[in-house]
């Protein structure tokens, strides 16, 4: 009997375990499932753009520091005491604009007195001339041939002197236009040197004032001969399409503002520094408001031509230690995939890359900060607007502005 119930005990805990068994199974099965489910639930999202292959621009990004047009510093041609400054300092002038006023009492008298010498020599010459003709018709009755010639010569000097009387009058005339100094040309007037009642003298070393022509305005760039060598190659392969003498510029002032107008080459040094080994181009800009002053610091994006490729904006790309460009792209099975490219080009606010990528490839533009290389990510597709801005498709169709904090 003791047996028999035994048995049974026995028989009723290897059904219990057996069923507790069978439960732990099906509930860590469970249990994983629901891991996983949650798992793919906590998939970040990231915003992407869809790549597609353009013909885009090709630019370059080079410091540069703004020139005067033209400048001209003002000295005095004659001599004598300042009578009166008549502009405003720091104002605009306009070519012929009277600027200083000498005392010209003493070259009016000059001119007077030239005059004068001018209508006495030019009284001598009909009587020499009467003298003449007079020795012409009796030069076979009784007039000796010396009489002839001596009234020849004295007719010659009476010309001679009326002449002389001519450019006198002439250089004192001269020396009167210049006791009134005019601007040379439209222009910015700097501060006078000098005041009304200082004596100055001509040609003297220090400048009275100087004028500088802003409107147009030359902005001078620096490149390296490096690139220089690459863009000429780049155009004479084939691989960019424009001409390397004709391109057009732009330029972002020191506050940020991109400037309203553009610019084209004027002019570039045909020798490269022996230090830097860089060679300067000059660009000249229109400068109607006067925005852009002489010694300023720009930035000049300049816009070498055309090329076939994709862009990789530069807000969502980097660089590694060799200089390459890295950006983070969403594979086929939907995990982030690192790509690098070896080599790309400057596109206005992108990189220009033509290896490494095709048609409907997904780049991650938003979200980088928290995703890593093989991690599975859920992908919005997303746009840049024209501030540099992520947004969505729907924002980017709407009117509603979008701060750059949104990205």
């Amino acid at each position: 009997m003791v047996r028999r119930t035994l048995l049974a005990t026995s028989a009723l805990l290897a059904a219990a375990l057996l069923a507790a068994c069978s439960d732990n199974s099906s509930g860590g099965a469970t249990a994983g499932a629901g891991a996983g489910a949650k798992a793919a639930q906590q998939a970040p999202g990231v915003g992407v753009i869809t790549l597609k292959q353009s013909v885009l621009p090709v630019t370059t990004v080079l410091p540069g520091r703004a020139a005067a047009y033209q400048t001209a510093d003002i000295r005095p041609q004659v001599s004598g005491i300042i009578k009166e400054i008549a502009f405003k300092e720091g104002s605009e002038v306009k070519q012929g604009d009277l600027l200083y006023q000498i005392d010209d009492a003493p070259y009016r008298a000059a001119v007077a007195q030239a005059q004068a010498t001018l209508a006495k020599a030019e009284a001598s010459v009909p009587s020499a001339e009467a003298n003449l003709d007079r020795y012409k018709r009796l030069v076979n009755s009784g007039a000796t041939q010396i009489e002839f010639e001596s009234a020849k010569v004295t007719l010659l000097q009476a010309k001679a002197d009326v002449e002389l009387a001519k450019a006198s009058l002439s250089s004192a005339q001269i020396d009167l236009d210049h006791s009134q100094i005019k601007a040379p040309f439209d222009g910015l007037i700097d501060q006078t040197a000098f005041n009304v009642g200082n004596v100055v003298t001509a040609n003297q070393t220090t400048a009275l004032t100087t004028v500088r022509q802003l409107d147009p305005i030359y902005i001078e760039v620096t490149e390296s001969s490096t690139n220089l060598l690459k863009l000429r190659n780049a155009f004479a392969s084939g691989e960019l399409k424009g001409n390397v003498n004709n391109v057009s510029i732009r330029v972002t002032l020191e506050d940020g503002r991109e400037y309203d107008q553009r610019g084209t080459v004027d002019m570039s040094k045909t020798t490269v520094s022996e230090t830097t080994g860089t060679f300067i181009i000059r660009v000249v800009f229109p400068n109607p408001d006067h925005l852009i002053l002489p010694g300023m610091y720009v930035r000049a994006t300049v816009l070498l031509g055309e090329e076939n490729g994709f862009p990789i904006p530069q807000l969502a790309s980097s660089r590694d230690a060799s200089g390459n460009l890295i950006a983070q792209f969403v594979s086929a099975d939907g995990k982030v995939e690192t790509r690098t490219f070896k080599t790309s080009t400057s596109s206005n606010n992108a990189w220009l890359v033509t290896e490494g990528v095709k048609d409907g490839d997904q780049l991650i533009v938003s979200g980088l900060q928290s995703i890593t290389p093989g991690m599975s990510v859920k992908p919005t597709e997303m746009t840049i607007n024209e501030n540099g801005v992520v947004v969505t498709l729907d924002q980017a169709k709407s009117d509603v502005p979008v701060q750059p904090a949104a990205q």
